[in-house]
């Protein structure tokens, strides 16, 4: 049974609650009354601006207004407020108790597991996709920015109480894969591993564009492809695919992703054209000029094809064929699908046409983007042209952890280096909105200091040494502190972090931004304590509870950072 990890939520209710009763007895109804944090804490630990709202509809002053409502709060002030304050032009502030901390300390350490989960979606099936690269091709870094926004946001609804299937979709047929086709044959290629397939569809690629005889090959092979018709090709098929998909597994363990299910575009393709075909007889798409659309009459949007002149269907119609896989794989009652931004405005049609197909699923199929990664020019370079590889960018990273760590003595620092590099990159994606781009900056992601994922790990690397001598020394931790002692900044924001969980993980609306400023906040505030107070000291009564404090630091730290994909090393 999940207790009190949703103390501070249940806090922030109790004081929407008051404030609407307080009002109500001011003969004043707000619609909306608002009780966040304020950005400074010497504020107090929740503000609300309910007076200077509904002082407007009154004309009256926004300060005295609030001094009567405070007068009405004191009258049931709850036991987890030490005192409330009026503030400049009429904003409230609510302090915490001493009481509520200890409280609260006590409980992050009596259940570990449960701290920052709640059950907000505890009865919701959803499936989530993300990911999606394609065989024949190299595993490049948009995959890799998808992958870490996919992970994130398919933590975050767990955390949120969810059962939940993680899945990835693969182009395994289609033009891409002629093109790669058509290169290995073409140009004798050796078809031993993944960089040689990439290399092959770059030319496949080149010659489609800037040759009317290889184009007309390839779109030949597209459809021998299709039909499984020619040995030789079905032969090159299955190497490029086995070799792509085994090389996916290994970049996925290395992100700490995994999926429970994969679907391809050769299984959605004949469910997509036959659904097409369906509900072509139904009036929901048309013919026009030998394809099959999707018109913009039906969306109000753009029209889009979805089966091709030549009968084949099309990215839009494998979709509408995925939907119904993923339908037979889990019941769900919501469906995510991750994508690059530029995605946007295609799903926003697709999404159209799978609703009129599954009225059931009105609603229920959602589309979240994630932005692109841009790094410094000359930083990197491809063997595929402009394509960079997830790979080469995770071993570039590690590299240079590699060098920064050469001096320091740590068991298995290939490993440990490996986890900063990937902390580097999720950090530097995750530390903004989603759906905006990412300019990557090498030096700056990979600093053990400031605004980096380095630094967050490096922090609770700290905790864990600390607690490590704590152990060694033999001094206990501690529940409750002295009398004397006086409540600090770790324990004012460590509170919040079921808060912050549940804004990022809000449906429709996720926001693992949040969550990384949060633990950046708590980090620069865990630090100064660490540099201001001596944690580990037998002579000292309040000890014991410093202790409990870095253990409760070092808990919701591994929590946060789990929730972004991210590993605590022991060591760094």
């Amino acid at each position: 049974m999940v207790l009190t990890v949703m103390i501070s939520i249940k806090v922030k209710e109790k004081l929407e609650n008051l404030l609407s009763e307080s009002l109500k007895s001011l003969n004043l109804n707000l619609e909306e009354i608002q009780v966040e944090h304020p950005s400074d804490l010497k504020m107090g630990d929740y503000s609300t601006n309910v007076a200077l709202s509904a002082a407007k509809k009154l004309s009256t002053s926004p300060r005295e207004l609030a001094e009567k409502i405070v007068a009405k709060l004191n009258d049931k002030l709850p036991k987890e407020i030490e005192k409330i304050e009026v503030a400049g032009a009429g904003f409230i502030n609510f302090f915490l108790s001493r009481e509520f901390f200890i409280f609260t300390t006590s409980n992050i350490l009596k259940r570990p597991k449960d701290w920052g989960r709640n059950k907000n979606l505890a009865k919701q099936k959803i499936i989530i996709e993300y990911t999606q690269p394609n065989p024949f091709k190299e595993f490049h870094i948009g995959h890799l920015v998808n992958n870490i926004a996919g992970e994130a946001v398919a933590r975050l609804i767990e955390a949120e109480g969810a059962k939940i299937k993680r899945v990835t979709y693969h182009g395994d047929v289609g033009l891409h894969v002629a093109k790669a086709i058509w290169g290995m044959k073409e140009n004798k290629l050796e078809s031993a591993s993944v960089a040689d397939w990439g290399r092959a569809y770059a030319l496949g690629d080149s010659a489609y564009l800037g040759d009317e005889a290889s184009k007309k090959k390839i779109i030949e092979i597209n459809r021998q492809v299709y039909q499984k018709s020619d040995p030789e090709i079905n032969k090159l098929y299955e190497i490029g695919r086995s070799l792509s998909l085994k090389h996916f597994e290994e970049i996925y363990a290395r992100m700490g992703s995994s999926f429970h299910t994969h679907f391809f575009e050769s299984q959605s393709a004949i469910i997509g054209k036959k659904l097409v075909e369906k509900f072509l007889k139904k009036g929901i798409f048309e013919k026009s000029e030998g394809a099959v659309i999707f018109p913009e009459s039906k969306s109000g949007l753009h029209t889009r094809v979805f089966i091709s002149s030549e009968g084949l269907p099309t990215y839009e119609a494998k979709d509408l064929g995925l939907v119904k896989l993923k339908r037979n794989f889990f019941n769900f009652q919501k469906s995510i699908t991750v994508t690059d931004i530029e995605q946007a405005e295609y799903y926003k049609v697709v999404t159209s046409a799978i609703e009129q197909v599954f009225p059931k699923l009105k609603g229920k199929v959602l589309h979240v983007s994630n932005g692109r990664l841009r790094l410094p020019e000359g930083r990197m370079s491809s063997r595929t042209g402009n394509i960079i590889t997830g790979e080469s960018l995770l071993n570039s990273l590690q590299e240079l952890v590699m060098a920064k760590m050469k001096d320091r003595d740590i068991e298995d620092k290939e490993k440990v280096a490996d986890q900063i590099a990937v902390a580097a990159l999720k950090y530097s994606i995750l530390k903004q909105s989603l759906g905006r781009n990412i300019i990557f900056d090498f030096e700056k992601s990979l600093s053990f200091e400031g605004d980096s994922g380095p630094h967050l790990q490096y922090s609770a690397v700290r905790a864990k040494s600390i607690l490590e001598k704590a152990k060694q020394e033999k001094i206990s931790s501690s529940k409750k502190p002295g009398a004397n002692y006086k409540t600090g900044e770790l324990e004012r924001l460590l509170y919040r972090f079921p808060e912050v969980v549940e804004k990022a993980g809000k449906e429709r609306e996720f926001a693992p931004h949040t969550l990384v400023s949060h633990l950046i906040e708590l980090t620069s505030v865990f630090n100064t304590f660490y540099a201001k107070e001596k944690i580990v000291d037998s002579g000292n009564p309040d000890s014991g509870y410093k202790i409990s404090l870095t253990e409760c630091f070092l808990i919701t730290m591994e929590k946060g950072l789990n929730l972004l994909g991210i590993k605590v090393p022991d060591k760094m």
